[in-house]
């Protein structure tokens, strides 16, 4: 049995005013409202995904 990191997200800022795209990967991961959290693996695409929009959001190792 393996065990792959997880990432809890939470989106802390919203998304309004900034770039269709880093709207698009909050929904990509998941994220649709203010203060939401998701728990993701650490992924490189998750990874790529939390880059873009990494000041929008609060990201923790589970």
């Amino acid at each position: 049995m393996t065990s792959s990191k997880m990432l809890r997200i939470t989106l802390v800022k919203s998304t309004i005013g900034f770039r269709k795209d880093q709207d698009a990967a909050a929904r990509a991961l998941g994220l649709r409202r203010l203060n939401q959290t998701v728990e993701k693996a650490d992924t490189p695409t998750n990874r790529g995904l939390i880059f873009k929009i990494q000041h929008l959001l609060k990201v923790e190792e589970v």
